[in-house]
């Protein structure tokens, strides 16, 4: 009987615990912009990379920022995956029309440098037909690296390559990893949730 007794305080005592209202309760301050997009250029950094027209951008300020981006990887001798995935972002942006996919910035990153220069990117891109609001990135390694884990996806081997599309909505901070697997339209639709911003 005591036990039973001891146990009921107990839960008593729990439940009497007070609560705040909901209304009162602290709720933490959300960044500005100004520093979400300042957290945003400290964790993507302003790593120099090179287009395939041979022009540097810093990786945040130039690429990312204010961009809906879809970004893939590849190494231009690659005669598998690469080509594939790069043809079905295009097929994606063509599904979603001359404007809304023109209003998607499309980021091809080499990883493999010592072979992709801008020569070889720009061949790869011209060969696929990727024109439009699409840039193709290589530089010194150690810098294509930096980029490269802090989209998580490095992998020490070449052939060993992330095959994902990272896509975000770079304002809202809203990221997504899309398989290898997902067709043209499945890409194109989650390219489409991301410029409305879900």
């Amino acid at each position: 009987m005591r036990f039973k007794n001891a146990m009921l305080f107990t839960l008593l005592m729990s439940l009497s615990v007070p609560v705040l209202p909901a209304a009162i309760e602290p709720v933490a301050n959300e960044p500005s912009a100004e520093e979400a997009e300042a957290a945003a250029r400290e964790y993507f950094t302003d790593t120099i990379l090179v287009t395939q027209d041979g022009e540097e951008v810093r990786f945040f300020t130039d690429v990312l920022k204010d961009q809906v981006v879809a970004i893939n990887f590849i190494f231009t001798h690659c005669l598998g995956a690469c080509p594939i995935i790069t043809e079905r972002m295009k097929m994606a942006r063509n599904i979603l029309g001359e404007d809304l996919g023109n209003s998607i910035r499309y980021v091809t990153i080499s990883i493999d440098p010592a072979r992709d220069t801008p020569a070889a990117m720009k061949e790869f891109k011209e060969t696929h037909r990727a024109d439009g609001n699409w840039v193709f990135l290589t530089g010194k390694k150690e810098n294509l690296d930096n980029v490269v884990k802090r989209l998580g996806q490095y992998f020490p081997e070449v052939e060993e390559h992330s095959t994902l599309v990272i896509a975000g909505n770079v304002a809202k901070q809203h990221w997504m990893k899309i398989l290898p697997t997902v067709p043209p339209g499945g890409i194109a639709e989650k390219l489409r949730m991301l410029v409305g911003g879900t």
